[in-house]
């Protein structure tokens, strides 16, 4: 396990934090969000970091691209990257953030015509310990729409996994169905989502940049062939592949 950093280093990182959260936009900031069927939506993003078990150092950071409605892949992006920040619950962007960054980057260098219209990542936005997790980090360093999609409820903000809770996940019927994660102070940071009918399991949906909490449930839905939105899914499914293939006797965190 790598040694926290330094109290000085944690108070950089939360003055940092405080100072892009006045950036983010909540709320819909382009046509195709306020169409009822996302006319206009043509690629969708999901990036994603996989870890051989048992390294915490090295990982795969994988960028895809997906086509909509048809969420075929049309573009992947593997990439090898050794983390250099620890991992501190809440400061998770300072680890991931910069090599998936440099993959969108990549991409716009590259084959710019193929550049996502909004990206899905594997972690929170909004529903964070300061209001800014992950998603919100990506979507404004690369002032892209981006959706925070999260398979484990972070306890946060007075938001438990209480019996309360339990019962209100037994209460979504169908996929589509939702609740909201409303914060101590009032605020709804989020919202659990009934992402498939297979699934009664929800996903936790928050706003990361430049969309309205509305809007990023109703994507997500639409992106859901199974419990994971298609494009972390297969984001998480090349990144493992990439690993399997590379590293041959290693095993790969599988992911629930």
């Amino acid at each position: 396990m790598s040694a926290p950093p330094p109290e000085e280093l944690m108070k950089q990182w939360e003055s940092e934090q405080a100072h892009l959260r006045q950036q983010v936009v909540e709320e819909d900031t382009e046509d195709w969000q306020k169409d009822p069927h996302f006319s206009g939506l043509e690629r969708v993003g999901g990036v994603d970091l996989s870890f051989i078990k048992g390294d915490d150092v090295n990982a795969c950071a994988q960028l895809v691209v997906l086509s909509y409605p048809d969420l075929e892949v049309l573009y992947e992006d593997s990439q090898m990257v050794t983390l250099t920040a620890p991992y501190i619950a809440g400061f998770l962007a300072f680890r991931e953030t910069p090599f998936l960054l440099e993959a969108l980057q990549r991409l716009e260098r590259n084959q710019p015509t193929l550049m996502p219209q909004v990206v899905f990542v594997d972690g929170n936005g909004l529903f964070h310990y300061r209001e800014f997790g992950l998603a919100c980090h990506l979507g404004v360093l690369s002032a892209l729409p981006c959706v925070g999609v999260a398979k484990n409820l972070l306890q946060v903000q007075g938001v438990y996994k209480s019996e309360e809770h339990q019962s209100q996940i037994a209460a979504l019927q169908k996929g589509g169905d939702c609740f909201p994660l409303t914060a101590a102070s009032g605020k709804v940071l989020g919202k659990a989502l009934r992402s498939s009918d297979k699934s009664s399991k929800p996903v936790y949906v928050s706003v990361g940049h430049k969309i309205s909490l509305d809007t990023a449930v109703r994507l997500t839905h639409s992106c859901c062939h199974y419990r994971v939105p298609e494009p972390i899914r297969q984001a998480d499914y090349h990144s493992r592949e990439y690993l399997r293939k590379h590293f041959p006797a290693a095993d790969t965190r599988i992911k629930e």
